[in-house]
């Protein structure tokens, strides 16, 4: 069985409109959002192999806070530029070629691509991905490169605005 979660960035900051897109801290709220969400993360108890994010900063910041809340050591907190602004296909391509070793892998990255693969995977008809959104979706397969689509099942979505105090 093969787990994937998928979480997009925190809320980021648009307080400078000349900065590149790529470079876009997160904001105040992204700031407190985060780590609380991975907090959350981590009193569920599950585990990770693998994190994944794109190396834009909003992402890259979300994910960091995940990999020190669950001490995922740098061997396993990757960064893929392929993710970053990436379509449902190109992250397609990104999921269908992770090791096959790692049964339980988190990508951090950004929509609309995030929410279109979401549904692509697991046919949830989830709307929109909210920032700091996370996910589960299970497969009942042994290799990446079998996950397609609507093979998986989501299992919880999660985002910080369900949480009193971090809307």
């Amino acid at each position: 069985m093969k787990t994937l979660y998928l979480c997009r960035h925190a809320k980021s900051s648009w307080a400078d409109p000349g900065m590149d897109d790529f470079d876009r801290p997160l904001n105040e709220r992204g700031l407190r959002n985060a780590p609380f969400m991975a907090q959350v993360f981590k009193q569920r108890g599950e585990l990770l192999d693998r994190i994944v994010s794109s190396p834009a900063k909003r992402a890259l910041t979300t994910a960091r806070s995940f990999a020190d809340a669950l001490a995922i050591s740098n061997d396993h907190f990757l960064q893929d530029r392929s993710i970053y602004l990436a379509e449902r296909s190109t992250l397609m391509h990104v999921v269908n070629a992770l090791p096959t070793a790692a049964d339980r892998v988190m990508l951090f990255g950004h929509n609309p691509g995030f929410t279109e693969l979401l549904d692509h995977l697991s046919d949830a008809g989830v709307d929109n991905l909210p920032t700091c959104g996370l996910v589960r979706i299970d497969f009942a397969l042994d290799d990446w490169k079998l996950l397609g689509k609507h093979t998986g099942t989501l299992v919880w979505f999660d985002y910080p605005k369900r949480h009193p105090g971090q809307g």
